[in-house]
């Protein structure tokens, strides 16, 4: 008598079970674009001036005297569009037709476009800064530093970075509201293994660090001498920098700045928004997907950004 078992009914039985569940990658936050001032009087063209002006000088008066007139500085600050960005994929007739996954596949051909390119509008943004800087350089302003290696040990950053980031912007006249700091993820392990910690836990800014550490999120749990601060993975990277005799390589660009409206430090041009397009190519009997975008971003006040280079090279643990 016979009935069934494994061993003589394999075709009833399936050796491999496939997942309705598409695997995703892991992707970071974006968030940086939002610091961007984003201009709305370009109706047309790829270039965009905007004149500045500076201030008049007063000057002591003698009763009697003819008063002296002065004209005040002007300048021109241009910008322009300069990156048409595209994203594109198909899927053939035959593959639609064969593939288990394709509802799946295909639902996920437009969002996965559109944060491709705003993962690359997230790093420009981050990037125009200190670029526009002049490397190996204080690029000072009424003679404060706004650019420099980061002055904890082994060129890391430390809470006196903070502290002089504040006086850089406050020399400059920069509003002392809404100060954001975006640090490299390797900053947040620096604070988060500091070793005197114990000694500024006790603030009640600082309350909870060794407990929770010091970041949730991409946002730090703390404010540090007014700086909100927020981890980027998506920070300049890659630089070599001497400032003040002092050597960084493989440098990150830590962003500290004001966000106060009016007063931030990049401007941007949306010449035109993310746009997909579809359409079935008959020829190749495929369907075809692109999403488009074009844009300029530039470092509009340079008084209101200071960069904190950090080495982001993390030693491996010792026992």
């Amino acid at each position: 008598m016979a009935g069934f078992l494994t061993s003589n009914t394999d075709y009833l039985t399936r050796s491999a079970l496939w997942s309705r569940e598409l695997k995703d990658v892991l992707l970071d936050e974006l968030f940086a674009t939002k610091y961007i001032r984003w201009l709305q009087d370009f109706p047309d063209g790829d270039l965009i001036h905007i004149p500045s002006i500076g201030q008049l000088e007063a000057q002591d008066y003698a009763e009697g005297q003819a008063v002296k007139y002065s004209a005040m500085d002007t300048g021109d600050f241009t910008m322009q569009v300069t990156e048409y960005l595209q994203s594109g994929t198909y899927i053939t007739e035959k593959f639609r037709q064969d593939s288990y996954y394709t509802a799946e596949l295909m639902s996920r051909f437009v969002p996965e476009m559109s944060r491709s390119l705003n993962k690359r509008m997230e790093v420009d943004a981050l990037r125009v800064g200190p670029e526009a800087q002049t490397a190996d350089d204080p690029n000072a302003i009424n003679g404060v530093a706004h650019r420099w290696i980061g002055t904890g040990g082994s060129f890391k950053m430390d809470v006196e970075d903070f502290a002089r980031a504040r006086l850089a912007l406050q020399k400059a006249n920069v509003p002392m509201t809404d100060l954001i700091a975006i640090v490299d993820p390797s900053v947040e392990f620096t604070f988060n293994t500091q070793a005197n910690i114990t000694n500024i836990m006790y603030n009640p800014m600082w309350e909870g660090i060794v407990r929770d550490s010091i970041g949730t999120g991409m946002k730090f749990k703390v404010n540090i001498y007014g700086f909100d601060v927020y981890v980027s993975q998506n920070l300049k990277s890659g630089l070599t920098d001497t400032i003040y005799t002092q050597t960084a390589t493989n440098g990150v660009a830590n962003l500290l700045f004001s966000a106060a409206s009016g007063v931030q430090p990049f401007v941007g041009a949306l010449r035109q928004a993310p746009k997909v397009d579809s359409e079935y190519n008959k020829d190749l009997q495929r369907e075809e997907y692109v999403t488009t975008c074009r844009y300029g971003m530039k470092l509009f006040r340079p008084e209101n950004l200071v960069v904190v280079i950090t080495d982001n090279t993390i030693a491996d643990p010792t026992y």
